[in-house]
């Protein structure tokens, strides 16, 4: 079974992909980013190619190009590098998954196919299994964005026995405002090491163990800090947490 070298956890930027003025993307500053995040925010983990990196509104080429960038420039510096590889096309999201082990990203992370989508639990389950298979050697997460997607299946409810059928399986981003559902999703998988990274930054409030934060893309927000003052408040208050 594939295992992140540690937890994920933490805070974890939901990168933005640079661009030109033309329209192109600006790899040369993908360096600065990191570092960027690294001493100006004492962020270590990001998440690349997803909402807000614009990933499903890049060419395949370019998703790949950025993933690089971000593996080869986040080296020795970064904690770990996840790439989201979905994609409405299985094979193209097979092609980005077996990219991003060969360029040595730290997991990978799929969206639903949400154009023809899966219309249960099973058929969403089985894309992701395909997906998954091509990288074996990744920990893999869901991308569980109903809002975007239209897809309505509890991520409560896909969670239920996903390791059997997903091995590499290792957590969830979850970018819904539907706090019983991520809340389930925690409780009932207690025993398990998984990650669980919430995506709504208005919502970052109650028991949350991980956040998947854009706020540290700006330079007057210190995201470290904001991190310390939940961990301060988690200890003083814990009723309200």
């Amino acid at each position: 079974m594939a295992s992140p070298k540690k937890k994920l956890q933490g805070l974890v930027a939901a990168t933005i992909t640079p661009m030109t003025e033309n329209g192109e993307i600006n790899f040369s500053v993908i360096g600065q980013y990191v570092d960027y995040l690294v001493k100006e925010q004492g962020v270590k983990n990001v998440f690349v190619n997803g909402t807000t990196g614009e990933g499903l509104s890049l060419s395949i080429s370019e998703r790949r190009r950025v993933a690089e960038e971000w593996v080869t420039k986040g080296r020795n510096k970064l904690d770990q590098v996840v790439i989201h590889v979905g994609a409405l096309s299985l094979k193209e999201s097979q092609e980005l998954a077996q990219h991003a082990a060969e360029i040595g990203a730290d997991g990978i992370a799929v969206i639903a196919p949400f154009f023809l989508k899966p219309w249960n639990k099973d058929v969403l389950i089985n894309f992701l299994k395909e997906v998954a298979a091509a990288a074996p050697a990744l920990p893999f997460y869901y991308y569980h964005i109903p809002a975007l997607t239209g897809i309505k299946i509890r991520a409560e409810e896909l969670l239920d026995g996903i390791q059997d059928k997903i091995p590499t399986f290792q957590g969830l981003k979850f970018s819904d405002t539907d706090l019983l559902d991520f809340g389930q999703c925690v409780d009932q998988n207690r025993q398990r090491q998984f990650a669980f990274l919430f995506g709504v930054d208005e919502f970052c409030i109650q028991r949350f163990i991980n956040f998947v934060v854009k706020l540290e893309n700006f330079p007057k927000v210190k995201v470290s800090k904001n991190q310390r003052a939940l961990a301060l408040g988690t200890t003083n208050f814990p009723s309200l947490f």
